[in-house]
C-alpha cells in the first residue's frame, strides 16, 4: 500500500514521500506526517536476527512507499557503514538497572548522525525522482547537534549547498569547534544573537517567505530541510526503537508480547515522537517517558495540557534541549486533534500570536501513553556522578536528563518494566560538564585536558571526531542579528 503525506494545517495538500523529504515543510508552515501509520507485520523472532541496516529497511520500506528496493537499500547502506565505530550502529548496554540505547557512534558522536547520515541519499533520490534541476539549499536551524551531524551529511554532496544556523553563545564549546571547523566547499554556518528557538522561527519564516522563493527559484535554487521537521530525518529514528526492543528480545531481556518503557531526553519532541510511531506500528512500547531539562515546556504541557512557551529560557549543561517550542509536538497535536488540519492550524495559530494553546478534555485523554517530568541542573550532574561511581559507566549531560526522570518514573509509579533509555549523546562532546558532575577538582582542566581525563576515567578511547578538532583551523566565523538571516542567506547565494 502506497502511503502519501498530508499537511498538518492543510487537508488539501497530499504528496508522496520523495515529494515530502524534498519540501521539508508543508505549505503554511505545516509539517508532513503520513496519512496513516503502517503495521510493521514481522514476528519479533524474525527481527531478532536482523542488523541494523535490515531493520532500517523494514521500517523505512513501509513508510517511504514510492522508493525502490534497490534506491532505498542504497541509502541505508550508504549511510550506515564504516563511519560509525561500531558494527551494531546503535550498541545497548545496561547498566544501573536500565538499558542505554547508545546512539552516539556516528561521526559527530551525537543521535542526530543516525538520520542525518541517511538524508543526504534520501533527498539526492528524491531529487532525482522528481526531475529536480535546482540545486537544494539546505536550511538549517541547530541547538547544537544537528548542525554539525547535517553539516558533516551534505559536506560536498554535489548539488547541495548547507547553511547552518546556531545561537553563538548557547552550545558547547565543542559543538561550536565542531561546526565552525567543517571542511567542505558547500558549507556555511552562522552564529545568530540569539536563542536557539529564534533560529528555528527565522528559518521556518524564510520556507514561508514566497517573494524568496521567487529569488531563490531564479537564481537555480530550492530552500529543504535538515531539520527533523523533515519527515526523512523522522522516518529514520523510528528504527531505533524497533531495533532497541528486537535486540531486548534477542539477549534475552524480555519476552515475547513483553512491553517495553522508553525514555527520551527531548527539546524539539522528534525523537520521542518516532518512539510513538513505532508504538503505532506495533512494538510492545508501555509508556512513553519524556525528559525534560530545566527549559520544561514540555513536563508542564504534560501536567496540565496547555503548551506555554511564554516563560524564562534557560541556558542549561544539555544545550541540544534548550528549547521553548517543540516544532515536532505539531505532528503529535493533529493526530490527537483527530487529523483534523482546521483544528490544527488553530492551535498553531494560537501559539504563534499568544505564545500558547489548552487541549481539550478529549484529546487529553489520548496522551495516556505518555509521562513527562523534568531535572533540575543540580539533578543532572548529581546523577552522572552517582552512576559513573556505581557501575563506572559515564552519561552525558542529555542522557543524564532522562536517566533521573526514568528515577522519578520509577518512584512515582512503581513500575517494574523493563526501560530503554535513548542515549543522545557521547560524553565527550559535553566534557566539561560531565567532569565537573564527577569531581570538581578537574574544572582546572582545559577543554582538551579533560578529554583525555575522561578517556582514562571510562575507560574509553577518544572519538575521531574529537581528535579531528583538536587543531583544527575556524574556517567559519560569520555571525548575524536575527532579522538579518534571510540577508546572510542571499549574500552567501550570491543573490542581489
Amino acid at each position: 500500500m502506497d502511503i502519501l503525506y498530508t499537511n498538518t494545517r492543510d487537508a488539501s495538500e497530499k504528496v508522496t514521500a520523495s515529494r515530502a523529504i524534498l519540501n521539508g515543510l508543508a505549505k503554511n508552515g505545516g509539517l508532513y506526517v503520513p496519512v496513516s501509520i503502517p503495521k510493521l507485520n514481522i514476528t519479533v523472532e524474525a527481527l531478532a536476527e536482523m542488523t541494523y541496516q535490515e531493520t532500517a529497511y523494514e521500517v523505512m520500506s513501509r513508510f517511504l512507499t514510492d522508493f525502490t528496493e534497490e534506491e532505498l537499500k542504497h541509502c541505508i547502506n550508504s549511510a550506515y557503514d564504516s563511519k560509525f565505530d561500531t558494527e551494531e550502529i546503535a550498541p545497548l548496554k545496561k547498566a544501573d538497572q536500565a538499558y542505554y540505547l547508545e546512539l552516539f557512534h556516528g561521526a559527530t558522536i551525537a543521535f542526530k548522525d543516525m538520520a542525518l547520515s541517511i538524508l543526504p541519499h534520501l533527498l539526492i533520490t528524491a531529487a532525482r525522482k522528481n526531475h529536480v534541476k535546482n540545486d537544494i539549499v539546505i536550511l538549517t536551524a541547530t541547538s547544537g547537534d544537528t548542525g554539525k551531524a547535517a553539516l558533516a551529511g551534505f559536506a560536498d554532496v554535489k548539488g547541495t549547498k548547507i547553511i547552518v544556523f546556531y545561537p553563538k553563545n548557547g552550545v558547547s564549546p565543542i559543538q561550536e569547534k565542531q561546526m565552525v571547523t567543517q571542511k567542505g566547499e558547500n558549507t556555511y554556518v552562522v552564529g545568530i544573537n540569539g536563542n536557539f528557538d529564534q533560529a528555528q522561527t527565522g528559518v521556518k519564516q524564510m520556507f514561508s517567505d514566497p517573494e524568496l522563493a521567487k529569488e531563490m527559484e531564479a537564481a537555480g535554487y530550492q530552500f529543504s530541510s535538515a531539520n527533523s521537521i523533515n519527515i526523512g530525518r523522522l522516518v529514520p529514528q523510528i528504527v531505533y526503537y524497533v531495533y532497541a526492543y528486537a535486540k531486548m528480545y534477542a539477549n534475552g531481556a524480555i519476552g515475547k508480547d513483553e512491553a517495553i518503557n522508553v525514555v527520551v531526553p527531548t527539546g524539539n519532541f522528534g525523537n520521542i515522537l518516532a518512539a510513538f510511531y513505532a508504538k503505532n506500528m506495533g512494538i510492545p512500547i508501555h509508556k512513553l517517558i519524556c525528559a525534560s531539562n530545566e527549559n520544561k515546556v514540555l513536563y508542564d504541557f504534560f501536567q496540565t495540557g496547555t503548551y506555554d512557551k511564554n516563560r524564562e529560557f534557560m541556558l542549561t549543561s544539555s544545550p541540544s534541549m534548550d528549547i521553548l517550542i517543540s516544532s515536532n509536538l505539531e505532528r503529535l497535536i493533529y493526530r490527537i486533534a483527530g487529523d483534523d488540519a482546521k483544528k490544527n492550524a488553530s492551535f498553531m495559530g494560537e501559539l504563534a500570536k499568544e505564545g500558547k494553546y489548552t487541549l481539550t478534555p478529549g484529546m487529553r485523554e489520548q496522551l495516556d501513553s505518555f509521562y513527562g517530568n523534568y531535572t533540575s541542573e543540580a539533578e543532572t550532574a548529581a546523577v552522572i556522578k552517582e552512576i559513573y561511581e556505581k557501575t563506572g559507566y559515564v552519561l552525558d549531560t542529555h542522557t543524564a536528563v532522562a536517566a533521573e526522570v526514568y528515577k522519578k518514573y520509577k518512584a512515582e509509579t512503581k513500575d517494574t518494566a523493563k526501560t530503554v533509555i535513548a542515549s543522545t549523546a557521547s560524553p565527550f562532546k559535553f566534557t566539561r560538564s560531565v567532569m565537573n558532575a564527577i569531581d570538581e577538582k578537574y574544572d582546572a582542566m582545559s577543554d582538551f585536558e579533560l578529554v583525555d581525563e575522561l578517556s582514562k576515567i571510562a575507560n574509553v578511547k577518544v572519538p575521531k571526531a574529537i581528535e579531528e578538532i583538536r587543531n583544527a583551523k575556524v574556517l567559519h566565523d560569520t555571525v548575524c542579528e536575527v532579522e538579518d538571516m534571510p540577508k546572510t542567506v542571499k549574500t552567501i547565494l550570491k543573490i542581489q
